[in-house]
């Protein structure tokens, strides 16, 4: 689990399956035989793709294999987990650094996205699904809360009354209804998600990769750190030469716009 010159070491992965791309990695969960159940062998190897993604910012999607993406926690490591491993925040450490991966983060979600499943797909910056999507957090019937970031980052992704009835009365929602509530953005047959998936990397590799970084930070702040944060960020930018290249190509564009239109205009003419 560890970065060998510029590539992740993932040849001793039991839980990940991991490609790399020049601008995006993709991690596809693989424990199919528990239809992908988080456990902690997977916690640790996410963390180590966190690592690497730290020091080598690019788009990171997350799949899951055989047509689910994570039927949840590992209830059998789970149920022999007493106070103090909550208190270590086992999942939610792992969800909170994938949030804050400097680059987005792109849950191409398929079948089940339970319980710690669906905390990792919320700690996610885009979420798109297949029409066989079920979403949800249906943990107090097992006597637990879901404490891995879904109690507050649910309510901000579909509002109060939606969040509540999926961690109080454990309301599973199909993909047509996460649709409806925002909380997926894309609706796609199975054999062209992950099609999808790259496609929105793609939109996201045409803008500038900094300022794609330092958006997603800022847009990330709290409230009392705005508009201060956003100036500073600001600054940052307008001094990159990224800017000044990009502008001025935007610019050169332009007129050769008007070069192009003066020049069949006058064509007309004649």
């Amino acid at each position: 689990m560890t970065a060998t010159g510029t590539a992740l070491d993932a040849a001793g992965f039991s839980t990940l399956l991991v490609e790399e791309r020049g601008d995006r990695m993709v991690v596809v969960l693989n424990r199919p035989e528990v239809r992908n159940a988080i456990d902690q062998q997977m916690v640790d190897e996410l963390h180590a793709v966190c690592a690497y993604l730290e020091q080598r910012p690019k788009v990171l999607i997350i799949a899951g294999a055989e047509g689910v993406f994570a039927s949840g926690a590992d209830i059998g490591q789970l149920r022999e987990r007493r106070r103090d491993d909550a208190l270590q925040g086992i999942n939610s450490t792992i969800f909170v650094r994938i949030a804050k991966l400097p680059m987005p983060v792109i849950a191409a979600l398929d079948g089940f996205c339970l319980g710690g499943g669906a905390e990792l797909a919320y700690a996610a910056d885009f979420r798109i699904g297949t029409p066989s999507v079920r979403i949800g957090n249906p943990e107090t019937g097992l006597g637990i809360l879901a404490a891995a970031g879904a109690s507050w980052r649910l309510k901000e992704l579909v509002g109060e009354p939606v969040a509540k009835e999926m961690l109080l009365a454990g309301a599973v929602l199909r993909a047509e209804r996460a649709l409806a509530v925002n909380l997926i953005t894309e609706i796609h047959e199975p054999s062209g998600l992950m099609a999808a998936a790259h496609a929105l990397a793609d939109r996201i590799a045409t803008q500038d990769p900094l300022a794609v970084r330092i958006t997603k930070s800022v847009f990330h702040a709290p409230a009392e750190a705005h508009p201060l944060i956003d100036q500073l960020a600001q600054g940052i930018l307008f001094e990159s030469q990224a800017k000044f290249d990009r502008m001025q190509a935007f610019l050169d564009k332009k007129e050769a716009r008007k070069a192009d239109k003066k020049s069949a205009d006058e064509a007309e003419k004649k």
